[in-house]
């Protein structure tokens, strides 16, 4: 199969992904509290924009099986919120929570939210690590086009992006997980410093479900 039509049929199959999880997100009633037992590390979940925790609903349930208690912030709702604002959420729940040792696992924004918090917003080191899937680090070019500005928000000229991106002291606790064609960073999600894995398969979202990826983000929560 060409590149371009193997392109093609990954980015067929991505919105197919993502339009189911977000019906089977919207039918859910599956409870955030239900996953915080456990006796491993703690794993705070963070989801992409326009995404609620239940998008993610599948990898929480294989963390949580796995042993690790799983948190998520409610308040985020549908991740529409500025990066330092989202971050502002996350740190001040798990600093509520008593949280320490935690691992963060994000998508696409998620990444940045994460990133931010990290940088700025744990002075009492209470985040091990994160594992990205899919984070547009340096940017993605398509929001020029966008008409939201919370699509916008993603330009690589964007001050909080160009922030993020020339801050490295926390990099090497990341690791940034992608495949290799994404239909939304055309620019990559490799960052300096960070453990990078590129997996055998493409996409933005349905990467989330790729069992390399699970795997992947088992292994650095349990390590």
């Amino acid at each position: 199969m060409s590149g371009a039509l193997q392109a093609g049929l990954w980015w067929v199959q991505d919105y197919l992904y993502a339009l189911g999880r977000q019906l089977r997100s919207a039918a859910s009633r599956t409870r955030a509290d239900g996953f915080r037992s456990g006796t491993r590390r703690p794993v705070v979940v963070i989801p992409g924009i326009y995404e609620d925790w239940r998008f993610m609903l599948p990898l929480v349930r294989r963390l949580h099986q796995a042993g690790h208690p799983v948190h998520v912030v409610t308040l985020l709702q549908r991740n529409r919120l500025s990066v330092p604002r989202a971050a502002g959420l996350i740190a001040a729940y798990v600093r509520e929570q008593g949280l320490e040792d935690v691992m963060i696992v994000a998508h696409s924004k998620g990444g940045l939210i994460g990133k931010y918090v990290m940088m700025s917003l744990d002075a009492e080191a209470r985040i091990a690590g994160m594992v990205a899937v899919c984070s547009p680090f340096s940017g993605s070019r398509y929001a020029a086009f966008m008409l939201l500005p919370s699509l916008r928000a993603f330009s690589p000229r964007n001050a909080v992006t160009v922030q993020l991106s020339r801050e490295e002291r926390v990099n090497e606790r990341i690791t940034s997980v992608y495949g290799l064609f994404d239909p939304h960073i055309p620019e990559g999600s490799v960052l300096p410093g960070a453990r990078n894995i590129q997996l055998q398969t493409g996409g933005h979202f349905r990467i989330l479900g790729h069992e390399d990826t699970i795997r992947t983000i088992l292994a650095a929560t349990a390590a």
